[in-house]
């Protein structure tokens, strides 16, 4: 299922260039960070950075099929090997991501590329990788072989694909081999864009548990409801987290909805999706305030998910 980007339409005309020192992404508060938010479109290259990609699914797969053939892939039950070099393309499931790291040579953790959805950050943090490449995917491969649709929508013909960190160029190359948009994106940028995305995730999801529907029916039959859900996760991630996001969000979530309409609906990896605005919820019950996703909340105990 990016990540926005300065008002996600003029992305072709801003450049910048990102922190390259290892320190750890941190999500500023409005007061840190500049109202803008600066992305930089990865220049095409000629070559491929060859990688380790961890996971034989359908990305890990179609990420192999974008190299030149000299990719190390690692399957279930197999290592990462030591002695390899460039990034490692993390193409897993959230729950084995633990045993993946731990595994991991410890020389080698700093590449290690998250390609996930959710809330990775302050999982990343506690494991000491908290300035590792992350990615925001939005392109979708629906059959293992095919070639991947990218995540184009009517509002973002550019691509809403984005990547921050060490290895943030490597895969905007690999991806463009395959005609796939990838926008890399500083810090600060990345932080909003990963917001955005967790926030499209745990929206439509849930509105299509409560109504049993796909992502489509969503957006065409329940997007007043939709839109309010956003609406409170966004004011409810600004007022605690300091993130702003720009008039059009809403606009742009009910866009990419619409290019993934068939997508089927579910809450799940409750821990890296909602389970992060109800974590939210009950930190500020303990502290005697109110609840900032009441909706959400609400929500949550009606599908049975808390």
């Amino acid at each position: 299922m990016q990540a926005t980007f300065s008002s996600h339409v003029a992305l072709p005309s801003l450049s910048t260039s990102f922190s390259r020192t290892q320190r750890s992404i941190q999500f500023p508060s409005v007061a840190q960070r500049p109202s803008t938010r600066v992305v930089k479109l990865s220049v095409k290259m000629s070559a491929v950075q060859p990688a380790v990609i961890v996971g034989g699914g359908r990305v890990g797969n179609a990420l192999f099929d974008l190299g030149d053939g000299s990719d190390t892939v690692v399957r279930r039950g197999e290592k990462i090997p030591a002695g390899t070099s460039g990034p490692i393309f993390v193409c897993t499931r959230n729950d084995v991501l633990e045993g993946i790291i731990d595994e991991c040579p410890p020389e080698r953790r700093e590449d290690l590329v998250f390609l996930q959805n959710g809330m990775l950050q302050s999982f990343l943090e506690k494991k000491g990788l908290g300035s590792n490449t992350q990615a925001l995917i939005y392109f979708a491969v629906a059959k293992m072989g095919e070639a991947p649709t990218d995540g184009v929508t009517d509002l973002n013909p550019e691509g809403l694909t984005a990547a921050t960190g060490k290895w943030a160029d490597a895969l905007a190359t690999r991806l463009q081999k395959g005609n796939l948009s990838c926008h890399v994106l500083g810090e600060a940028a990345f932080a909003t864009s990963m917001y955005e995305k967790l926030i499209w995730i745990s929206a439509f999801m849930l509105v299509g548990a409560r109504h049993k529907c796909t992502v489509g029916e969503v957006e065409s039959v329940h997007k007043e409801e939709v839109s309010a859900l956003i609406k409170e996760l966004c004011d409810g991630v600004t007022a605690e987290k300091g993130v702003t996001f720009d008039a059009v969000t809403v606009d742009r979530l009910c866009a990419y909805a619409r290019s993934v309409a068939h997508f089927p609906t579910a809450v799940k990896e409750f821990e890296w999706r909602n389970g992060f605005f109800y974590s939210l919820s009950q930190a500020a019950s303990e502290a005697g305030r109110a609840d900032p996703f009441p909706t959400h909340t609400a929500w949550l105990k009606e599908v049975g998910a808390i």
